[in-house]
């Protein structure tokens, strides 16, 4: 069972510094808001990212997680992994660019029928100089299959990285 250590620091950061809320534009709903509802219909494309304190000599990257799967009071198939993004970047504005290929491509939600709506957390990482994401891409740039998705350990995989601390992170809930 993933340890979510990852998820506890990113919720930690979000209920204690209100500047590493990371922009979030889900469809039509402008600026999300920390837990905000947003309508499974409005958000099946990946959202557009923003964050105002960056380096733009660095790289970033971005993890998007359910951590209520199948159900909030029953999450033996979660966390579930909905996008891993490298090589954001800053750009003129605020936004940040995503135009590099994913390493898992974006899933929007999609809880079960009968579930109350489910945390979708976005963590957005210093990107390690090293990483090398055609390693933990599926071959030819192909979509990554649910059964792989299921009871995802961030923790691991950002110890094998060698990932850092969440610079900024963000969540909406959806069903």
């Amino acid at each position: 069972m993933p340890s979510n250590q990852n998820v506890q620091a990113a919720l930690a950061l979000i209920d204690s510094d209100n500047t590493k809320i990371l922009g979030l534009h889900v469809g039509k709903h402008q600026n999300v808001q920390p837990g905000q509802y947003v309508p499974r219909a409005d958000a099946q494309s990946p959202p557009e990212l923003s964050f105002n304190e960056l380096d733009s000599s660095k790289a970033y990257l971005l993890v998007a997680l359910d951590i209520d799967a199948p159900f909030p009071s029953f999450t033996a198939l979660g966390p579930i992994l909905h996008w891993i993004q490298p090589n954001i970047k800053t750009t003129e504005s605020t936004i940040l660019g995503t135009g590099a290929p994913f390493v898992v491509n974006y899933i929007g939600p999609a809880p079960p029928p009968g579930s109350s709506p489910h945390r979708y957390i976005f963590f957005l990482y210093e990107q390690p100089a090293d990483f090398d994401a055609s390693k933990y891409a599926p071959p030819g740039g192909k979509k990554l299959s649910n059964w792989y998705r299921m009871r995802y350990d961030l923790d691991a995989w950002a110890a094998e990285i060698g990932l850092g601390s969440v610079v900024a992170a963000n969540y909406f809930t959806s069903n």
